[in-house]
């Protein structure tokens, strides 16, 4: 019997989707092909193939329609919110913009004698293993990029966002890119660790869990193909004495419980001055109570359930342990709370660092806010966390928000907002976020590597 892929729909239990894995030998058999295909794909023109990879984001954006509705039904976020293209379009768009001044030659010299420059060569071909929670903007963060600089794409996506690897690969075939050179797999673990294992890809992206990338480094061992990763996080936040009070609270209430607290770069944990702790609870629990839980096909659901079970049940776990432990939960249970996945967004107050929900990764609609005395204190207990993705500070003194940033162990620090990617800058982390390079300059680097000529004229 040939195993499947199963998607099962948040909104009701119900199965949206099934796709049969693809076979071992088949997977190989793809994998040939993209390396083939990478050649003559390379070979063309950076513009035409700038060209094409644009024309496929303006494909999907006359489909967003289909976008917001697909992602309802497989990972159950709210159709008001109209889907992805924004974000999707804007970093497509970026790359694609610096793309000739950052795949050009390095050249060291150009003389009568001399000619000595570095090259950037497109790896091969680049797997991009896809999230459920954003799963367009984060695959084009890798496949834009990489088709640019003249790689072939195999991409495998989560299985709860089966539809989005192929809606993707209808937009970039419609646009015109050979089928060879972008490929969507329904691949099972154990083959895409063989894929790996024995080099059949040259580069592999993974955005997921810990575990999920524990298990791509430990498949790729020894191939010596280098894998970037985007893990966990725990994100902090900091508002300071001299915050603005309503836009903090506003911001980052949303950044927490936004596609119901599903977000890589999601606010799990806020640090609040004492002068202005009081204040900021009140406005937060107030804010939350008028959230809309229910149905995302519905335009008036403002939060829709998350997408699975089982990550509903860690997060109701982890609420339960805080307040078995002391902490305080602000938000009745909501009419449409289900005790499944339908879950109450919760506020905690009375946390503690000994608590899961203020050290492990909750991924749902769920903050701890903590009073704190001063800088000192809010650093200590923003670093203490085994994830490193992003930080946020809140205050209107600029300096010492960069003060602050470089002492935090993190990938990106924002100030007087969060929960945001901003394409010219490296989407990277540290600790156990993992390493990678995402957008900006350094995405080609990642993508490329480098060739270095000697030619000596005469």
């Amino acid at each position: 019997m040939t195993a499947t892929a199963t998607l099962t729909s948040p909104i009701d239990g119900s199965v949206y989707l099934e796709r049969p894995y693809l076979s071992q030998p088949d997977a190989i058999a793809a994998a040939r092909a993209a390396k083939a295909a990478q050649p003559a794909w390379a070979a063309r023109p950076m513009q035409e193939r700038i060209d094409l990879v644009l024309k496929a984001v303006e494909i999907i954006g006359t489909q967003t329609d289909r976008m917001a509705q697909e992602l309802a039904h497989q990972m159950g976020r709210p159709v008001r919110y109209g889907g992805e293209f924004g974000g999707f379009n804007e970093r497509a768009q970026y790359m694609a913009s610096i793309a000739e001044a950052e795949l050009a030659p390095i050249v060291v010299e150009d003389s009568a004698t001399f000619r000595r420059l570095i090259k950037k060569i497109p790896r091969g071909t680049v797997m991009v293993i896809a999230p459920w929670n954003y799963p367009y903007m984060t695959a084009i963060n890798t496949i834009a990029p990489a088709l640019i600089a003249g790689n072939t794409i195999i991409l495998k996506h989560a299985n709860q966002t089966l539809k989005v690897g192929e809606h993707l690969a209808e937009a970039f075939h419609a646009a015109g890119v050979p089928a060879d050179v972008f490929q969507n797999l329904v691949l099972s673990h154990e083959t895409t660790a063989h894929l790996l294992s024995t080099r059949a890809v040259d580069f592999v992206n993974f955005t997921g869990s810990v575990g999920g990338g524990k298990a791509i480094e430990q498949a790729a061992a020894g191939s010596f193909i280098p894998v970037s990763t985007e893990l966990g996080g725990k994100d902090p936040a900091y508002v300071r004495a001299d915050a603005n009070l309503d836009a903090a609270v506003d911001t980052l209430i949303d950044g927490a419980m936004f596609n119901s607290g599903q977000c890589c770069c999601g606010i799990e944990r806020i640090y609040v001055h004492e002068s202005l702790y009081d204040a900021f609870v009140e406005k937060a629990v107030a804010l939350v109570k008028g959230y809309t839980l229910g149905n995302p096909l519905d335009e008036a659901t403002t939060i829709g359930p998350m997408a699975n079970i089982r990550f509903a049940e860690e997060v109701r776990a982890q609420i339960a342990e805080a307040i078995a432990d002391g902490a305080t939960a602000h938000i009745a249970p909501m009419p449409a709370d289900d005790g499944g996945i339908y879950l109450t967004p919760q506020i905690l107050t009375d946390v503690t660092h000994d608590m899961r929900v203020m050290r492990d990764e909750s991924f749902g609609p769920v903050v701890g806010i903590m009073k704190v005395a001063g800088d000192d204190e809010a650093i200590a207990l923003m670093n203490d966390c085994q994830f490193g993705l992003t930080a946020a500070v809140w205050t209107a003194d600029a300096q010492a928000a960069e003060d602050i940033g470089d002492r935090l162990e993190t990938g990106t620090v924002f100030l007087n907002r969060c929960d945001y990617l901003d394409p010219a800058l490296c989407w990277t982390g540290c600790k156990d976020t993992g390493n990678g390079a995402g957008l900006s300059v350094l995405a080609y680097t990642a993508l490329t590597r480098p060739k270095s000529y000697h030619l000596k004229k005469a």
